[in-house]
């Protein structure tokens, strides 16, 4: 791919006489009131995306020459054309950044351009000059006459976001008025809405100054006088829910989300939280409320719900391959039913199979797994009443069974939890479960690895029979909370574990095995807290915000106390994989700078109970729904207070593994497929001297893993 591009260098050979590609706008602003790149949307004909000057999707379009194949189609439709310069699209991006500057304030702007022609490229250059801006020197009210309006438009007054003294601007302006009017309509003004807001500015009394005249009429901007209307607050009127036949759900159940009534005030804030209330619902694909005046000031309100399918399958294969051969493939199956009692009750039934192997080798790894979860639409313990917002809290009762074959042991484990889940407003999830529990059982474990386990007393008490039961949560918020977010945002999330302290209080009921551990049904019980905290944040800029500088900064650790010496297994930490380390495959690297253990695990498995990482990446477009990315990683694993038993597993700096790579990714909107190629820069484990990886060996055998994923990493 590299070299198709490199030999694709001429980005104008397929350019007509007398036409020149446009390579490039820069856009100069004087006295820097201005941030250009709050002008460069405003900009009407864009160049082909770049990345350091280089556009791979021109490069790929000029791979198809002037035959009429199937394959130079393809590179057509695929890659990108060049944008060819249009003249009078200049005076058009002049006009626009003219009329966004005085939007946001500056008033007599002016903008003048220079085209450059070198050979067939075309450089445009915009001068911006910003106008004029002029402080709010006074605000003069005008209202309608009636008392009530009044009284409700004064108890929202210091709320206003115009202020005296602040630089007036029409997008200030039309905040307040978007803002103002949900205020009323939240105060029983049904159809109240921003065109009833008026603006004048006296420009001329002072200079630099502004008098405003803030009013709201009885008839909107585009009606006249003749057409006022007094405004009044309205009640909600009839309350009509209908839904599909064919759904057998229980009528109480839709009245008890539904939190409109006849006779109570219109708000729209009621309407919305009733909207999202019934949106809960997983049975019905869609809910419509519409509400009718039936009066002066009456309105009613009708609520259509639509089907969206009681039951059906989902089928989902992930697959992976490192430079070491070992193939990964995970096959799965899920049934669901949307209405399991007739209550909205959401049930999930999953077969997963995971299946790791070497070609032409005997080593082999063979997981299979059987869940089940519940998920109520409800709290269950408190009635629906209690809980005034939009978004009712689920209730999720999981249970669930797994079955691993390694080549070093068997094991088996069942878990179960019961909890919460719910988001209290925009942006703001949380999960608490008050009841979760695991039990793990180890057999067939092979003669080596069990001499290693009696010489190491961390990977015995780690391989062994538990019982783990305590509480856990996860707590996150997001200024976006889309799917695939299109805007900079920035998030964080804090998870915990809390196990054993209940059972300990029992311990005198509770016989002792030869290690000193009390135990239930013949195995000792886990006692241990563990805490994760991840923080992010992505930066998007570039012409329409295409491109991105994504942060992530992740650090954990877990305790053992008690009944217990060391975390489970399965909660300790890993590192490496498709969403860590990409330099490493899944559970390869740490803790520390200890090596692998080859020798017993055959396959991955390295753990410890202290995690620190930070990654950034830079994601930009290619072409069409492609896009690239260039990342670093640094991070690792490692253990607490082991200093005197395991050298080297413990922190310090020198133990910090570093990678960097590359990745593709086929964004669809409403999924993202991605493959990342990791490369090693610094492995810890390696001997002194070593552990730099140099260009030349970046590409050799065990130097670097390959990863696929669905959606981005961080």
């Amino acid at each position: 791919m590299l070299g198709l591009l490199a030999v694709s260098c001429s980005t104008t050979r397929a350019l007509q006489d007398g036409t020149y590609r446009l390579a490039g706008n820069k856009i100069k602003v004087e006295g820097g009131k201005v941030a250009s790149s709050e002008l460069s949307s405003y900009v009407s004909q864009k160049p082909n995306t770049s990345i350091f000057g280089y556009s791979p999707g021109l490069a790929i379009y000029n791979w198809a020459d002037t035959a009429d194949t199937w394959l130079n189609n393809f590179f057509r439709k695929v890659g990108s054309a060049p944008v060819i310069f249009d003249p009078t699209q200049v005076g058009t991006s002049e006009e626009n950044m003219v009329n966004h500057l005085q939007y946001i304030g500056f008033y007599g702007s002016t903008v003048r351009s220079e085209v450059e022609y070198k050979g067939k490229k075309a450089y445009v250059t915009y001068y911006v000059t910003p106008g004029k801006q002029y402080k709010i020197g006074s605000i003069r009210y005008e209202l309608p006459e009636s008392k009530e309006f009044v009284e409700d438009f004064d108890a929202d007054r210091r709320r206003s976001t115009i202020k005296v003294g602040q630089y007036l601007s029409e997008s200030a302006l039309e905040d307040e008025t978007v803002r103002s009017a949900q205020y009323f309509r939240n105060r029983g003004y049904y159809g109240f809405n921003k065109s009833f807001y008026f603006f004048e500015a006296d420009t001329l009394s002072a200079d630099g100054i502004a008098d405003l005249t803030y009013s709201i009429r009885t008839y909107p901007r585009n009606g006249t006088p003749e057409q006022a209307q007094p405004h009044r607050k309205y009640t909600i009127g009839d309350v009509r829910l209908s839904y599909p036949a064919d759904v057998p759900i229980r009528t109480s159940v839709l009245e008890n989300l539904n939190n409109l009534r006849p006779g109570m005030p219109y708000s729209e804030r009621v309407v919305n939280a009733a909207y999202n209330r019934l949106s809960n619902l997983s049975v019905f694909n869609g809910v419509n409320v519409t509400m009718i005046p039936a009066g002066e000031d009456v309105v009613d309100c009708d609520i259509a719900l639509t089907n969206g399918g009681i039951q059906g399958f989902k089928t989902n294969l992930e697959a992976s391959v490192n430079s070491t051969g070992l193939y990964g493939i995970s096959p799965q199956i899920n049934y669901f039913h949307k209405n399991l009692f007739h209550g909205g009750e959401l049930l999930n039934l999953g077969l997963k199979g995971n299946f790791q192997f070497k070609p032409n080798d005997n080593v082999r790894s063979t997981e299979f797994s059987i869940s089940s979860s519940i998920r109520f639409p409800k709290f269950i313990g408190l009635p629906n009443r209690y809980f005034r917002g939009s978004n009712l809290p689920h209730t999720d009762l999981n249970l669930a069974f797994s079955y691993q074959d390694r080549p070093e042991y068997k094991r088996t484990m069942i878990s179960s939890s019961f909890g919460y889940t719910g988001n209290l407003g925009r942006g703001f999830f949380y999960q608490f479960y008050p009841f979760q529990a695991n039990i793990v059982r180890l057999f067939s474990i092979s003669d080596s690895f069990w001499d290693r386990l009696l010489t190491d007393l961390f990977l015995l008490n780690a391989y062994s029979d538990h019982f783990d039961m305590g509480v856990g949560g996860m707590f996150y918020y997001t200024t976006d909370p889309a799917t695939i977010p299109k805007r900079s945002y920035w998030y964080g999330r804090l998870s915990f574990d809390l196990s054993g302290n209940v059972i300990s209080l029992f311990n005198n009921l509770m016989p002792v095995n030869e290690w000193g551990q009390h135990t239930i049904w013949e195995t000792p019980y886990s006692q241990y807290v563990r805490s994760e905290l991840q923080l992010g944040q992505t930066i998007r800029f570039g012409n329409g915000d295409n491109q991105a500088l994504a942060m992530r900064f992740l650090m954990g650790a877990g305790h053992a106390y008690g009944n217990s010496t060391n975390i489970p297994f399965e909660k300790q930490f890993y590192s490496g994989g498709a969403n860590s380390m990409r330099g490493w495959q899944a559970r390869a690297l740490g803790p520390g700078r200890a090596e692998p253990l080859t020798e017993y695990f055959l396959i991955p498995s390295q753990t410890g109970d202290f995690k620190m990482e930070a990654n950034v990446e830079y994601r930009f477009p290619i072409t069409w729904k492609l896009e690239g990315a260039l990342f670093t990683d640094v991070g690792n694993i490692w253990m607490l207070n082991t200093a005197d038993i395991y050298e080297g597993e413990n922190f310090s700096f020198d133990t910090i593994a570093a990678d960097w790579g590359f990745g593709l990714r086929l964004n669809l909107d409403f999924i993202l497929v991605r493959i990342d190629t990791g490369i090693k820069l610094y492995e810890p484990c390696r001997h002194v001297g070593e552990r730099w990886i140099g260009p030349a060996d970046w590409l050799r055998r065990d130097n670097f893993a390959i990863h696929f994923g669905v959606g981005y990493p961080f």
